[in-house]
Order: structure tokens, then sequence, then C-alpha cells
């Protein structure tokens, strides 16, 4: 209600600026960016033709760029700097292509190398002790932001976008698979919809052949692959978790290679046509991985109401990243959704099992093997994500230790075998989870000014504007031109906010000792009944959300009491406060566990369908959704049916229709909700052939994926913020009601 009130009082200011843009940019001759992109490429592909160039311009980049960095500057002159490259960074943000790009990462990296060396030989100098291990410690986390945003422009500034191969149209001369879906505690409800569809996949019937390994030894699962027809494999002694299971099947089997799904990812039907084909093109090709692609909301989609409309935090690794990876020929596994020669895989021992993210360091071994990999944009299989924070939280301390453990036990640096990129790329992934430390002291930081009023960076306020505003805006700009379709700005910091409390102390332990903690398993399909703020969880974010509005407080009282000559210093560190405040925010909201009552997740498809009347007549309509459990239809026009009433439905899956028995579970005019009835294995097969199972089913993923806008981004992240702020509040007042409630009547 408050931002709705302030937005009409500001409705009047609003129009004025839009319409004085309107008519600025009316007046402005269009320009066709498309085509001065076009002009770009054509540009820079004659200049790659001429030989030894490009030694000779990277080595003049270098030296201009050692220039720039070191060459001081009056203030004022800084500040005319910045906006030169604004103007730049702006102008080739509107141009399409990959040169504009690097254009903007260039400049971003030589503002940051200006920041960087202003910020070692100017900014060190601190009064007392105290603050002097207060400014290193923040120089130190700021040193790490550095190198994560200089090997992440390196990963990501060119990805590959591979296409799949083509199969020999022979199919006598494809190799044999074998399909591995390893379960521990998953619900026979989670898993049989993804053996029912590996079951499915187009390859020849005599060369697929499709394993439940079940590490939970269920007599239920068994009982279920018996029924449906795939292998059933359980052993005795239960060490090493996932990677043990799989390497227990790799000793009973023998196909030339494994496709691997985790036992909630359900495989299209065209997903090894899609991945083989590099195999036979490439012999040295070990692992091909497709992306992990999600029909549910995660925790901060469900809870922020943000899911299909803002990328999650898996987008931007499996959208952008991996493809970057791809290029340096450093993808690594990602432990489903993948397929791996059996060859390759038996040479380096197996899955790893020194580690918890066995699949990284699976990888990492056959890279230094000399073998290949490859990754594929196209997303071929679906599955669930983790449905409460807690679980998600406990998702990422594992992926954090497991990193941890590598980076310890077989760092990139340290052995032969990697190429100078691929030593990068893997250091980059490593080095992301150890972000726990810095992100904290960033919480913590400007505390030690309003608090105690410690310089913790040498410089007067209009200096670190003048080098911090350039440094970080245009950061942000290129991040946004490479990020921008797969993580939107500011989300990072909502991301590692929320994470970073739980990542520092078992990336701290791996470090020091690579073999303390466990592999956990990550729940799927559970249900949320009632909506609540997780306390056990939000409590650190609390306790950093009250020092941060206290030192808010502080600093009102220390402008106007004892640092009233310090005016700009104080309101400086008081905004990055306020920002803390809405980041610390927005990680509270998302502890606000909204309802999952849904056993089954609706999925938006729209094919046509044939709705069969208890008359016998037929009705032509299109689907709009459908589950494991039922399927939404919209009519031509509405239908009298009550709840309940007995009809069909008939899906096709190319010239074969399916017939499937239902009921009405809601009407609303032209939309129907149906839920099935008569349920059995061929049935729950039928239908996941034609939906999970199409090979068109998850193709358009990135075009539901809307591009960031910097700006936008940041309101919509310091409205969440302020929602999560009130949540808590909203908690508070429920949980003291609740305990006032519960108190017994004194008596008289």
């Amino acid at each position: 209600m408050l931002l709705g009130r302030i937005g009409h009082w500001l409705a009047p200011a609003y129009g004025v600026v839009g319409r004085a843009g309107h008519a600025v940019s009316s007046r402005i001759p269009t320009v066709p960016w498309a085509r001065v992109g076009e002009r770009v490429n054509v540009w820079s592909s004659g200049l790659d033709r001429v030989p030894h160039l490009k030694p000779v311009v990277l080595l003049l980049a270098f030296l201009v760029a050692v220039a720039f960095w070191t060459t001081p500057l009056p203030i004022a002159d800084q500040f005319r700097l910045f906006l030169a490259v604004c103007v730049v960074m702006i102008i080739a943000r509107r141009i399409p292509g990959r040169w504009p790009t690097m254009l903007m990462v260039s400049l971003s990296i030589l503002m940051t190398g200006r920041y960087m060396w202003w910020r070692m030989t100017q900014t060190l100098n601190f009064a007392t002790p105290i603050e002097a291990i207060f400014g290193y410690l923040l120089f130190a986390a700021e040193i790490y932001t550095w190198i994560v945003l200089f090997f992440g422009y390196i990963q990501t500034a060119w990805p590959l976008n591979r296409q799949p191969k083509p199969l020999p149209e022979d199919t006598d001369s494809w190799p044999t698979v074998d399909v591995y879906i390893p379960t521990y505690n998953e619900p026979l409800t989670v898993v049989s919809p993804a053996v029912l569809a590996a079951k499915s996949m187009d390859w020849p019937r005599d060369k697929l052949r499709v394993y439940l390994l079940d590490d939970g030894s269920r007599e239920e699962f068994h009982r279920f692959a018996n029924e449906v027809g795939v292998g059933y494999l359980t052993r005795e002694e239960h060490r090493y978790a996932k990677a043990g299971n799989i390497n227990h099947a790799l000793a009973l089997t023998s196909g030339e290679f494994i496709a691997i799904f985790d036992c909630d990812h359900i495989p299209t039907r065209s997903f090894l046509q899609t991945t083989m084909g590099e195999f036979i093109a490439d012999p040295k090709c070990a692992m091909v991985q497709t992306p992990h692609h999600f029909f549910s909301p995660d925790p901060f989609e469900r809870n922020y109401d943000t899911f299909l409309r803002i990328p999650n935090e898996g987008s931007l690794f499996y959208g952008l990243i991996q493809d970057g990876n791809d290029f340096w020929n450093a993808t690594f596994f990602c432990g489903s959704c993948a397929v791996i020669r059996r060859a390759p895989l038996m040479e380096v021992g197996g899955i790893a099992i020194e580690t918890v993210t066995e699949d990284a360091h699976t990888s990492l071994k056959m890279h230094r093997r000399g073998y290949r990999t490859a990754y594929l944009r196209i997303v071929q299989a679906a599955g669930l994500a983790t449905e409460s924070l807690s679980g998600h939280i406990g998702q990422r301390i594992r992926w954090a230790r497991g990193m941890a453990q590598i980076f310890r036990i077989d760092n990139p640096w340290l052995r032969k075998g990697l190429t100078f990129f691929q030593r990068i790329c893997y250091s980059n992934a490593m080095l992301h989870f150890f972000y726990g430390i810095p992100r904290l002291i960033f919480l913590f930081m400007p505390c030690a000014y309003l608090f105690f009023g410690l310089h913790v960076f040498g410089a007067d306020a209009i200096s670190v504007m003048a080098y911090v505003l350039p440094y970080l805006f245009v950061s942000g700009l290129a991040n946004s031109r490479i990020q921008g379709q797969y993580r939107h700005s500011f989300w990072a910091e909502v991301y590692e906010s929320v994470l970073a409390w739980y990542t520092v102390l078992p990336t701290t332990i791996a470090f020091i000792n690579p073999k303390k903690g466990k592999f956990n398993v990550t729940a799927k399909g559970g249900l949320i009944e009632q909506e609540y703020l997780d306390w056990s969880t939000s409590k650190p974010y609390v306790w950093l959300l009250a020092v941060n509005i206290a030192a808010l407080v502080a600093g009102i009282v220390r402008m106007f009491t004892t640092q009233r000559d310090e005016p700009a210093t104080v309101l400086m560190n008081m905004v990055w406060a306020l920002f803390n405040v809405a980041m610390l925010g927005a990680a509270v909201g998302v502890a606000k566990e909204a309802r999952q009552v849904r056993v089954s997740h609706h999925v938006p498809l729209c094919v046509p369908a044939t709705l069969v009347l208890p008359d016998g007549k037929t009705l032509a309509c299109h689907t709009e959704n459908y589950s494991t459990g039922g399927l939404g239809v919209v009519l031509p026009e509405a239908l009298a049916m009550e709840r309940g009433s007995a009809l069909g439905v008939a899906l096709s899956r190319g010239d074969i229709d399916y017939y499937f028995p239902a009921v009405v579970a809601r009407n609303s005019g032209v939309h129907l909700g149906l839920k099935f009835e008569e349920w059995s294995h061929e049935k729950e097969t039928q239908l996941i052939q034609c939906t999970f199972g199409r090979a068109d089913a998850w193709v358009r993923w990135e075009e539901e994926l809307v591009p960031d806008a910097p700006l936008h981004s940041f309101v919509e992240v310091i409205e969440m913020g302020y929602q999560g702020v009130l949540r808590l509040f909203d908690a508070g007042l429920d949980a003291v009601e609740a305990t006032v409630m519960r108190r017994p009547r004194r008596s008289g």
C-alpha cells in the first residue's frame, strides 16, 4: 500500500520525465543497431585474416592498459573519464553481436584495473592498528571479487553454443547405452516418471538398457522395476553415496556409454539422438552434458512469485557458464542429464569418491588425461527443484564443501594435464563457493565506521566515489550484457546473502581437512502445507539485518553529533548499510515459505487434444498445462459439466493417439481441469510420451526468460528487501500472538 501511495504521488514527475524523454528520442535519428553489429562482425572477420595481427594487438592493448591503469588524474578529470566511458558503454550496449560485448568487457577491465591501482597505492594508509586490521580485511575481500570478475570474463565472454552432430543413418552402427537412475530415499511417485521416460527414449531397443540403482534396497522399487521391465541393482555396502552406487553398477553392466539421470529428472525421447552424435564425431570426447532444467519453482521463485519471470539461480550456470566452459574444453559433469563414454570413465577409476562433488571431480580427472568434453545448451530433461529454503541451502552447502575439497586435494593449478584456460575455468568454479567470508565482510564493514568511527578506507569520500562508482557501474553494465538473459542485475547479491553464512564453515573446514563432512541427499517431492517463516534458517539474516539497521541509527546520531565534520563519509557508509539492509531483507523474505500443496506440479503445454464426452461425442480443444496427475484444457466454448463427471481425453504422440479416462476436477468457463482415473504404469508411460517426453517439451525455455534491465532489477530487489522486512515484522507479530494465546489465564 505504501509503495502504491508513493507511486501515486510521483506519477506527475514520472509523466514529465517520460514526455521529455519521448520528445528527445523522437528528434534523434533512428540508428540501425543490427546493421551496425553486422558491419562490426564483417570488419573483425577481415582483421582476423591478417597474419600475426592478434599477438601484436594484444601486446599493444596490454601496454595501453598498463598506462591507463597507472596514470594519475585530478578528481575532476577522473569524473570526466567516467562519463566518457559511460557514453561508450551505453552505445555499445545497443549494438548486437559479440564484438561490442568484448568492447564492454575491455572497458570494464580498464576501469577495474584503474580502481585496483588506486586502491593499492592510495588507500592502504591507516591511522591505528585496529583500522589496519579492518581495512586489510576489506581489501582482501575486494581482491577475491577482482579475481572472480576477471576469471568470469575469460570463462563467459565467448560461449561456444555447440549444436548437435548427426548420427549415422545405419542404426546397427549405433553404440549400446546403459541408463543409470540412482535413488536413495525418494518416493516412487518421484522416481517412476524418470524410469518410464528413459525406457521410452528413441534408441534401438536392443542397444538401450535402463537400470534403477536403488541404494535404499526397497522391495517396492524392486517390484516396480520388474513390472515395467527395467534392471534393478542394489548393494549390501552403501559406501560413497551416489558415486559408490554408480561405480557398483559399472561393474555389473557393459554398455559402451553411460547415461545418468537424477531420479527426478525426466528425459525427453530425443535425449540420446541429440547427444550421441558428438561421441561418434569425436572419438576423444568422453562426456556430453546437457542443462539441468526444472519445471517446478525453487524457494526463491515460489516465495517471491518470480517463476518464469526472473531467471533462477541455476540459469546462469546452465545458460552461460557451461557454454563458456565448452569454448575452453572445460565443460564438467554435473551428475545428471549427461552421457559418459565407459572407457575413459573406467580409466580414471569410475566416478570420483574422494569428494562430495563427485561429478565435477570426475570430469577434472578425465580432462587431465587429455579427453575432451562437450556441452549442448539444449534442454533434454527436466526435474524438480528443491521445495524448501532449508533443502536448497543444504544442497548448496554440499556443493560448496565438495568444491573446496577438490581445490584442496586436486587443485587445478598444482597438477599436470590441464591447459591454462581449463585451470581458470575450474578455479573459478571452485573459488565461487568461497564467497561466504567476503560477502559477510561486505555486510559487516559499514558498521565498523557507523558504530566505532573506524576509517577502513584510507581516502576521502569524494575520491572513493570518483573511483568506486566507475568500477561498479561499468562492471555492472558489462556483466548485464554478458549475463543479462540468465542472471538479472543485483540478484547475485541476494543469492550470496542467503547462502554466505552457511557456506563459510563447510568451505573452511573442507579446505583445512578435506575428509570432514558427508554426502547429503537433496529432498525432492515434498509438500509445504502451511505458510510460515523458517526461523531456524533465517536466524543469521535476522541478526545481520538487525546489526545493519542499528548501524543506520548510529549513523544518524553520528552525523548530528560526533562526526559533523565528515557528513559525506557518514552518508556514504549509511548508503552502504542501507543496501545491505535491502539484500538482507530479501534474504529474510525468502525464508517465508509459501504453501506448496500440489503433489504433481503443473507444466505449461499447448498441444491439440480431443475431449470424449459421456455421450460419445468428441470436442476438439487444446491443453494449457499438465502434470503426472491431471491435465488442463481450453475449450472452444463453455461446457456445462459438474465436478466429478466422467469423460475422456485423447492426446497424440506422432501418429499414435492415446486415450486417458478422467473426471472433471474444476470447471471455470472454457477452462477445464481433468484428473486422471484408472491409473497404471502403461497409462503413465503414455502420458509421459505425450508430455514430459516430447522432443520439443523444453525447446522454448530460453524464450521465456526476460532480458535484464539493470535499473529495473535494482528497484525490484530493493522492493523485495522491503517486502522481506515486512514479512519479518508480520511473522514476529504472529509469533508474539501465538505465545500470548498459549499462556494460561490467571485465576481471579
